[in-house]
């Protein structure tokens, strides 16, 4: 078999295969959202076999699992530049709830709520922990670092206190309808958190 940057051709032909399965079930999800994808319009775009996707994807889920990495490495990727910028703990949850504002408008509202909906989904697939959420880990780490300075009470639990930032954030941004009212709502809700910290 001929190997390519130390990739066989058929390792790269299944990658290549699992990348077009990957952005049609996304388009089809747009579309339609997680739970009324038509499996097989995914397919007929992705051109492959029916049984080619849950060979690459057990379950619908399982695509929005890998979407979601993606997307928290990108957003992660962003976060930790920008957080080099300042030193300031409200500029930095602000900059994460700004990113995860942009990741609604990129991923358009009904694949954004599918997205954030998986994290409290009881068929969501067994995986990980909050470490295995990098903007999780990233936002922890400002929290330990406001608390190094002393902005934020000793007894903060920096990991803790960063899920329950952005679960709550998720929570209010998959129930409030996007808004002028729920810019309104953000706002409140960062002030809260770092009140909260206090």
């Amino acid at each position: 078999m001929a190997v390519a940057d130390g990739m066989t051709a058929r390792a790269a032909k299944r990658l290549q295969t699992r990348e077009r399965l990957l952005g049609a079930a996304i388009a089809e999800f747009k579309r339609a959202g997680m739970a009324e994808a038509d499996v097989a319009a995914i397919v007929t775009a992705a051109g492959v076999a029916h049984g080619t996707f849950f060979f690459h994807f057990p379950t619908k889920e399982h695509v929005l699992l890998e979407l979601e990495r993606r997307e928290e490495d990108r957003i992660a990727k962003r976060f930790a530049q920008l957080s080099k910028q300042h030193q300031d703990l409200a500029a930095s949850l602000r900059e994460a709830a700004g990113l995860v504002l942009g990741l609604e408008r990129r991923l358009g509202a009904v694949l954004f709520k599918d997205f954030l909906a998986l994290h409290f989904s009881p068929t969501r697939p067994p995986a990980e922990d909050g470490d295995d959420h990098p903007l999780v880990v990233l936002v922890a780490g400002q929290i330990e670092l406001a608390k190094q300075r002393g902005d934020v009470a000793a007894d903060v639990t920096p990991m803790n206190s960063a899920i329950y930032f952005l679960l709550g954030l998720y929570a209010l941004l998959i129930t409030v309808a996007d808004s002028a009212g729920r810019t309104e709502l953000v706002d409140d809700y960062l002030t809260r958190t770092l009140r909260g910290m206090q």
